[in-house]
């Protein structure tokens, strides 16, 4: 076995059951949004990761190197086959846009806070930022806002409940996987 697949199945190995069933999820929900299309394949890709991602962030704060490089890659390559194959080359574009700027803001938003944003969480927005922005730059900016409304409002509850305080350390890479998504939904409804 390659050891960049030993690395992806030592980090999913502790956590497979949630991760399969999250993956199944994710892919069906990846089918659906991106519509038949050409970038349909980069979608189930990043969503199936995504939801590896996001189990593993939960219960350790992590976002894996071994999980969150390649999916990026190939993610990156199927976009550009998809440009290729739909002649969409400014989406294309658009996702390398979107790559550097939302990858770049949380780069900048861990080195001004390294304890509250995980260098992990600005290898995940790189990926986010291409399969977003590829949609429009609309379906980004709401992807961009949106984990900090759902994690804001989430980190709210457990104050208020008394389950968390102000300096409890929340994982935010399932915040920025649900803005995703969400973002994602709605261009999939907005559209005609």
């Amino acid at each position: 076995m390659p050891p960049i697949l030993q690395r992806v199945r030592d980090e999913v190995a502790p956590h497979r059951r949630p991760v399969a069933w999250g993956a199944a999820a994710a892919v069906v929900w990846a089918v659906w949004a991106s519509g038949p299309g050409w970038a349909t394949p980069a979608l189930v890709v990043a969503a199936a990761a995504g939801a590896a991602l996001g189990v593993i962030d939960a219960r350790t704060h992590r976002l894996p190197d071994a999980l969150t490089y390649p999916t990026t890659a190939a993610v990156a390559v199927l976009l550009a086959l998809a440009a290729a194959a739909g002649g969409t080359w400014d989406a294309a574009l658009r996702a390398l846009l979107g790559a550097i700027l939302l990858g770049g803001g949380y780069l900048l938003l861990h080195l001004a806070h390294r304890t509250g944003m995980g260098r992990g969480d600005a290898k995940l927005a790189v990926l986010l930022g291409l399969v977003t922005a590829w949609y429009g730059w609309p379906t980004f900016a709401a992807a961009a806002v949106l984990p900090f409304l759902l994690g804001g409002s989430w980190a709210i509850v457990l104050m208020v409940t008394r389950r968390a305080s102000r300096t409890t350390a929340l994982a935010f890479g399932p915040y920025l996987l649900a803005g995703a998504a969400v973002a994602v939904t709605f261009a999939r409804l907005a559209a005609p």
